[in-house]
């Protein structure tokens, strides 16, 4: 038990634990709240200003999509329409302007008329969003978005939308709307309040419990839960009013909107029934289905705001267990001795400093971003969307490692190998590097004990020759013996037929593929496993081997006997530097078999890469990657403990 100056001490730690840890919480509890209601801003204004847009386009389209019709049609809308400060609708056919409430386009600029070569941008902006109908038709799906937005200087937005006439994209309406102000606030600073509720519980409980340092941890983990708990309820709370508030504006948009969209019509002197149902819409043009004019949908509001309340309580529970991390971490005495070792060796540490920033923005924020985006569903076609829209937890792992169909049946009911599981790729790459790692070593270790002969002529020039192939770029030597290979025009097989054999199909058999990669590589690999053997070798007293060879030692026992355990402080080291090179050797696997033939000769970090930049999978990619440095990770730890031990004897 702890003295009582001892208690008194364990009690400042946690308290002050706890004030950092929930301090800092707070703060980041606060900006999280921010961010998810200024988003919630944000989508407010783009539902209403679509549920409009979606309105014109549809008085756009009943009115032939040319002519007096839309010109009259677009001019009574925009008059009951404050919230557009411009509107303009193309005709593809002609390219020209139909109708616009733009200050520009009046006088000589007045529609109709067919577009200037200055106003290219929204003739292309026409064909971007045609182009995004007619992909998602012919795939079937929702893969490009059917209406463009763009933020304007002036703070508002610009909103784009296709005029379909009989199922084809015939033109474009185009408009801008008043600036508005999408930012919502920090929310009700009440709610920032819960989190004292882990201090107040510490100051009372730091003195009587003192001498328990474990009790005071309970009271800590305890406040810091209660309050996220709180906190948390509090946040999604304000969410929900925010989102209730949304829906709110996008009725009473759709009801004015209904209104405007039937004077229109009236304007232009057509009777078509309106559809204010399919006005409130996603940017694929999908309706919601949750906003009508006769009312909100309850359970599927419940169920789209479900999503983004689920995040901002994964949000909060991170922030706890940060909170309870840095009180436990101050609370058990570790803050005091970091910071006293940082002031020990302060000036240590200055010098260290800038080094430590360029590694952490240059290596571990994009490492940590990697990481992250290993959670999501992230590919080419969502790169756009927020990391809550695509997170799926676990998802990618599950079926990286969960796939054990190493072997298949084909059609015709026999067995073939699946290249692309990552389990055989795994047990390839572990091939690949032991037997790399093992060439590499045996012949620069006979070249070294031969280099290492006394009385040997042209030494230099053997050294020089014999370093050549690790000076050269290793792309270059790649590229040089992918060539080799060549069947028909290769060196390899021009020898092969002068004496008898025929030309082989190198890169047509996994077997024989991967022997061009396992030469390619050996060539590359033995000049360093060289000059690190020839170094030790050079390193060995010459006292020892006359000692040897006094009590009769052959050659054989003065090699086991001194030389191979005088060699190991030197080779364990450039052992564990080559298998993780080997085990990432990316150039040789993709300039030389290209993974050929059906993706069989593939390592994993090939595989990685082909995953991010050929199948555009990122976040599959990136939990690929992850695992990737999970089994480097275990390698460097089990090499770290072999290392010691070498160390030791």
């Amino acid at each position: 038990m702890a003295t009582p100056a001892g208690a008194l001490v364990h009690g400042r730690r946690f308290a002050a634990g706890v004030a950092v840890g929930v301090a800092a919480a707070g703060l980041l509890g606060a900006l999280a709240l921010r961010a998810a209601r200024d988003h919630e801003g944000l989508l407010r204004a783009e539902r209403t200003d679509v549920v409009t847009l979606r309105a014109l386009t549809g008085v756009v389209e009943a009115a032939g999509g040319t002519g007096d019709g839309v010109r009259k049609g677009v001019a009574a809308f925009a008059a009951q329409a404050p919230e557009l400060a411009a509107i303009r609708v193309v005709a593809f056919e002609g390219i020209s302007l139909e109708a616009s409430t733009a200050a520009a386009d009046t006088g000589d600029k007045a529609a109709p008329r067919r577009l200037d070569r200055e106003e290219k941008d929204i003739f292309d902006r026409g064909q971007r969003i045609r182009a995004a109908v007619e992909t998602n038709r012919q795939e079937g799906g929702a893969r490009k978005e059917e209406i463009e937005i763009r933020p304007l200087p002036s703070g508002g937005f610009g909103f784009a939308a296709p005029v379909e006439l009989g199922g084809n994209v015939a033109g474009l309406v185009d408009v801008v709307t008043a600036p508005v102000s999408t930012r919502l606030g920090f929310g009700p600073g009440a709610a920032l309040a819960f989190f004292l509720v882990p201090v107040a519980l510490m100051l009372l409980a730091w003195r009587p419990l003192g001498a328990h340092r474990h009790l005071l941890a309970a009271v800590a983990v305890a406040g810091v839960a209660a309050a996220a708990w709180l906190y948390g309820g509090a946040a999604v709370r304000t969410l929900r009013e925010d989102r209730s508030a949304t829906e709110a504006a996008v009725r009473e948009r759709m009801a004015s909107s209904g209104a405007a969209a039937t004077a229109a019509l009236s304007a232009a002197g057509i009777e078509a029934p309106l559809d204010p149902q399919a006005w409130d819409a996603d940017l694929f043009r999908r309706p919601l289905a949750i906003v009508a004019p006769s009312g909100i949908d309850a359970a599927k509001s419940a169920a789209s705001f479900e999503l983004e309340a689920g995040v901002l309580r994964r949000i909060v529970a991170g922030l706890a267990a940060l909170a309870v991390a840095i009180a436990l971490f101050a609370g058990y005495g570790q803050a005091a001795t970091l910071f006293g070792i940082l002031r020990k060796h302060r000036e240590a540490y200055a010098y260290v400093a800038p080094a430590m920033v360029g590694m952490s923005i240059l290596v571990f924020v994009p490492f940590l971003y990697g990481i992250m985006l290993s959670f999501t569903d992230s590919n080419l076609y969502n790169t756009n969307q927020p990391i809550s829209d695509i997170w799926i937890g676990l998802k990618n792992y599950s079926a990286i490692l969960g796939d054990f169909r190493v072997v298949t049946r084909a059609q015709d009911g026999s067995w073939m190998v699946n290249f692309d599981n990552f389990y055989y790729t795994f047990f390839f790459n572990v091939v690949w590097t032991i037997t790399n790692v093992a060439i590499g070593v045996s012949v620069g270790l006979v070249l070294a004990l031969i280099l290492n002969t006394k009385g040997l002529a042209l030494r230099p020039i053997y050294r020089v020759l014999l370093i050549f192939p690790w000076a050269m770029p290793n792309y270059i030597t790649a590229l040089i013996w992918k060539g080799m290979f060549h069947q028909q025009f290769g060196v390899v097989n021009q020898v092969l037929q002068i004496v008898g054999f025929h030309p082989i199909a190198w890169f047509d058999r996994p077997f024989t593929s991967f022997l061009t990669a396992l030469a390619t590589n050996g060539w590359l690999s033995f000049p360093f496993m060289m000059v690190i053997s020839l170094g030790a070798l050079q390193s060995i007293p010459s006292d020892l081997y006359e000692a040897a060879r006094v009590d009769g030692a052959t050659k054989w026992q003065q090699f086991r006997g001194i030389t191979l355990p005088s060699l190991r402080p030197a080779l364990i080291p450039a052992v564990i530097l080559s298998v993780i090179w080997t085990f990432n050797m990316f150039n040789i696997i993709y300039l030389v078999t290209g993974g050929e033939p059906g993706r069989s000769t593939e390592i994993l970090i090939t595989q990685s890469y082909k995953l991010a930049f050929e199948k555009y999978r990122y976040g599959y990619a990136a939990a690929y990657s992850t695992v990737i440095f999970a089994i480097l990770l275990m390698y460097g730890w089990f090499q770290n403990r072999v290392s010691r031990g070498t160390e030791a004897a």
